[in-house]
């Protein structure tokens, strides 16, 4: 249920870095799309530090949970900045 809620959050995050940089004008949400990956990644391994800190769980198997939560949202992400106008 966890991963689900992070899987989200991600497509929440995503969102709103959409909607400010359609704000900043032409070529702005495909700007932050780019963006949203470094911090969507750094977001991920700090849910992936936390199950290995916290919750009990190996790093070997907090690894694959990393990437489905770091994969899914920036996949979208890199789909929206590839077919969004960048001028």
């Amino acid at each position: 249920m966890h991963t689900l809620t992070m899987i989200l959050a991600g497509l929440a995050l995503l969102g709103v870095f959409m909607l400010l940089g359609r704000r900043r004008g032409p070529g702005g949400a495909a700007a932050a799309a780019w963006i949203f990956l470094p911090v969507w990644l750094v977001v991920a391994c700090v849910n992936m530090w936390v199950g290995v800190s916290r919750a009990g769980y190996t790093f070997a198997e907090e690894l694959p949970i990393l990437l489905l939560i770091f994969l899914l949202p920036a996949c979208l992400a890199i789909f929206i900045a590839s077919y969004l106008p960048r001028e």
